[in-house]
């Protein structure tokens, strides 16, 4: 059964632009449960971390699990400035006291440019005979600028952490996904929380499998 939902989850990635690179799990960890989590995606735009974090919500939501933005925990002035460690501790006891039991934590590793050819697929089926044909069929690459088109891949990244008492921010899972350098947004961020998901789900980190 597991090895059948490992092949679903493949089909779901390949029906998606953003696709899982890597994963780790704690290998001390076999099944985590969360009362409730703070939710945290780590962006300079506003729009874009309230986006992300309310489709996340509601992932959690709909799996009957308590869950908060970081929207509505931290204040302007708390992202706005550099913290300290001792301030993260008070940021875990507040929230250790306000029964919050793990952080999924999300923000971009970095970016990096790629390049694609221009022509259609379609076209790069045709069989090429003759030398010739292929030739000529391909010369532009010699002079066309617009041969090639670069487009923008980013690398993010997902982590859960356990902030149980006696835990000190414990890794339990990481995940990094290469996102394209989306177009539609919002479409982008719903693939990408139905991924994160589905990975969660298969190591029976919080989300369960519906019977």
């Amino acid at each position: 059964m597991k090895k059948m939902y490992w092949v679903f989850f493949v089909l779901i990635m390949a029906c998606s632009d953003a696709e899982i690179v890597s994963t780790w799990k704690n290998p001390d960890i076999v099944i985590f449960d969360a009362n409730k989590v703070l939710i945290v995606g780590m962006t300079p735009n506003e729009d874009s971390r309230i986006e992300f974090e309310t489709e996340m919500l509601e992932k959690f939501t709909d799996q009957g699990i308590e869950a908060m933005r970081s929207i509505d925990l931290f204040d302007v002035d708390f992202t706005n400035s550099v913290r300290t460690e001792s301030e993260l501790d008070d940021v875990e006891q507040r929230l250790l006291d306000k029964d919050f039991d793990a952080i999924l934590f999300t923000k971009i590793l970095g970016s990096e440019s790629r390049q694609t050819l221009s022509r259609k697929l379609s076209d790069l089926d045709r069989n090429n005979a003759r030398f010739k044909e292929d030739y000529l069929g391909h010369q532009n690459i010699y002079y066309e600028d617009e041969y090639y088109q670069r487009f923008t891949v980013y690398f993010v990244e997902t982590s859960l952490y356990c902030i149980c008492v006696d835990k000190e921010r414990e890794l339990i899972w990481r995940g990094v996904l290469e996102v394209p350098d989306p177009i539609e947004a919002e479409k982008t961020i719903r693939e990408y929380t139905e991924i994160v998901v589905s990975a969660m789900e298969m190591e029976d980190l919080i989300f369960r499998k519906e019977n």
